[in-house]
């Protein structure tokens, strides 16, 4: 049996209290989704600055009403502390997914980036703290390693961000850590790779070149590659991710809290290989005379290659991926393709 098996029959045996911030997104909507599947309480907080409440309305089909009487929604921002306190209060675990996501944007506006990933953190940190949550689990990102040009990429070493995105995660981080040292609040970071999944916006910030390319060969049109293809990157399907957050939330090892741990599938995949693979999937479901990638420069500051190194989350909390690329792949473009799915796309 799978250390997740048997994390779910302990949590339907005695269920526990969540919140997880930003539940209208992409990978809240997921972690809300399992939660409620494993008759967990919930309590969901969202400003609606990216998530959507189509996404509520899949969980709630996927789930059922029963199981959804049991999800409680704030609609509200971290960046207002009074609301980070409210939503805290009476909670076992939080899952922090709510967050500034997109690089470029960031670079057009680092402030609003700050203040929803540095400052609304920081709020959501003390709140936590103060109200006695057991643990907190954040969203951190692989853009910490910036410049870093190893092509493993190992948690214990980084290089400087190369965006106000990856140094607003990194603050997260090192805010995340003095909370632990200092206050003993459990945290654990989670610095999530490229990751995709059904649900997920094609403007998003997380991947957005799968539900990009996705929505393109759907709709006749060429999908672009920057550089001659041969870069790899590590994707992870969401599902994932959310292995990933119940094992990090409610880990015995005393080892765990205050750490971050890379989340991938810890093998790259070239943008070659990821065209092939999508357009053979979407040719499957019978679109035809797909267009061929159309290739342009490489961009600047992309770096060619980088792969999670997932030695320490296995070891710590015996997180093993489940769901690989192809057969993510295939789950992701078939919900593309259906109309209530692909009518709830932005």
């Amino acid at each position: 049996m799978t250390a997740l098996a048997r994390l779910s029959q302990d949590l339907r045996t005695e269920p526990r209290t969540w919140l997880i911030t930003g539940c209208a997104g992409f990978i809240g909507s997921h972690l809300l989704e399992t939660l409620l599947q494993l008759e967990q309480r919930v309590i969901g907080l969202d400003d609606f600055s990216t998530g959507t409440p189509h996404n509520f309305e899949a969980v709630r089909r996927e789930v059922g009403e029963a199981a959804w009487r049991r999800f409680h929604f704030h609609e509200g921002s971290i960046v207002d502390p009074d609301v980070c306190r409210k939503a805290t209060r009476d909670v076992d675990y939080v899952l922090h997914h709510a967050g500034f996501i997109s690089v470029p944007l960031s670079i057009e506006d680092p402030i609003a980036c700050h203040a929803t990933n540095v400052t609304g953190t920081l709020h959501l940190l003390a709140a936590a703290r103060d109200n006695a949550v057991r643990r907190l689990i954040y969203a951190t990102s692989s853009a910490v390693y910036g410049d870093d040009a190893h092509p493993r990429k190992i948690e214990s070493a980084i290089g400087t961000p190369l965006s106000p995105y990856g140094a607003s995660k990194l603050m997260q981080e090192l805010y995340a850590a003095v909370f632990f040292d200092r206050y003993g609040f459990e945290t654990v970071g989670l610095r999530y790779f490229n990751i995709f999944g059904p649900r997920q916006n094609p403007e998003g910030g997380y991947a957005a070149v799968i539900p990009q390319w996705i929505t393109a060969l759907m709709n006749g049109s060429a999908c672009r590659i920057y550089g001659d293809g041969s870069s790899t990157r590590d994707y992870c399907h969401v599902a994932n991710v959310v292995q990933a957050n119940l094992l990090a939330a409610t880990a015995q090892n005393p080892a765990v809290p205050g750490q971050v741990f890379n989340v991938g599938l810890g093998a790259g995949t070239t943008l070659r290989e990821l065209h092939t693979m999508i357009a053979a999937r979407v040719a499957a479901l019978g679109f035809a005379n797909l267009p061929a990638p159309i290739h342009e420069l490489p961009r600047a500051g992309d770096i060619p290659h980088s792969v999670a190194d997932i030695a320490k989350i296995r070891r710590e909390i015996a997180f093993e991926p489940q769901i690989d690329v192809d057969a993510g792949l295939a789950e992701t473009v078939r919900s593309y393709a259906a109309p209530n799915v692909v009518a709830a796309v932005p």
